[in-house]
């Protein structure tokens, strides 16, 4: 067994493990998406994707030095909620054959 070196702090070590614990892969992953991420998700390429967080259609933050966009999957699915609404009330208001008779 490898002897811990003369600054090892037990607490340290289990903070350390708890920390590693709640950073698992299982318990953060898929919090976030890149914009690559939310594109493969909807279908749509990258700069549709980058112009739906530029309007402010699809809320998104910016983070690091040089400005890496992501988007909280919850709010990707609120706004494919919206979007779902949107296209049932287009629906509603257009039905579909009703100038054809």
């Amino acid at each position: 067994m490898r002897r811990p070196s003369s600054n090892y702090c037990p607490q340290a070590a289990r903070h350390r493990a708890d920390w590693a614990e709640i950073w698992d892969d299982r318990v953060v992953a898929g919090r976030f998406l890149t914009l690559a991420d939310v594109a493969e998700t909807l279908n749509i390429s990258a700069s549709q994707t980058y112009a739906l967080v530029r309007s402010g259609d699809l809320p998104a933050i910016k983070i690091g030095g040089r400005g890496q966009w992501r988007v909280e999957a919850s709010a990707l699915e609120e706004f494919i909620a919206r979007k779902y609404e949107q296209t049932r009330d287009f629906v509603q208001a257009h039905p579909f054959g009703s100038d054809d008779v």
